[in-house]
């Protein structure tokens, strides 16, 4: 809540990580929604992000060394409206540890994509987003 108030004032939540993955949703409220009568694109891209730093973040905080982390590049898709529940998963928690093992080895930056698909709890894909994450010794 601290670190990211707008996030959780607009109903983002984690609900699970692992080495691998990590869960996070949304839910569609007058509070996050467009001018459409659905859930807005910054909002996902909000759950989206934390899908995907939450593992940046748990995989530096987990090697003991200085990490910084940033996005440079993110792309995302529209496929459905989003209304309801909205759920994140982000599976590339494999391939993060990998570019921060790299980093911390050779001091040089790394990056890294990371996916999160959005689906709503008829389990269609409502929105892809996409995160260049980078990584660099500090």
């Amino acid at each position: 809540m601290f670190k990211l108030p707008s996030a959780y004032f607009s109903g983002v939540r984690a609900i699970e990580i692992s080495e691998t993955h990590c869960t996070t949703s949304v839910t569609h409220r007058w509070i996050n929604q467009n001018p459409f009568k659905s859930m807005f694109w910054a909002v996902q891209g909000m759950a989206a992000e934390l899908s995907t730093g939450a593992l940046v973040m748990s995989y530096i905080k987990n090697s003991n060394a200085k990490v910084s982390m940033l996005v440079a590049n993110n792309k995302a898709t529209f496929t459905k409206k989003a209304t309801g529940k909205i759920t994140f998963r982000c599976e590339d928690g494999l391939a993060i540890s990998k570019a921060i093992q790299q980093t911390i080895a050779t001091g040089e930056g790394r990056t890294c994509w990371m996916k999160a698909v959005g689906k709503d709890k008829h389990g269609d894909v409502v929105s892809l987003f996409e995160f260049e994450w980078t990584v660099k010794r500090k």
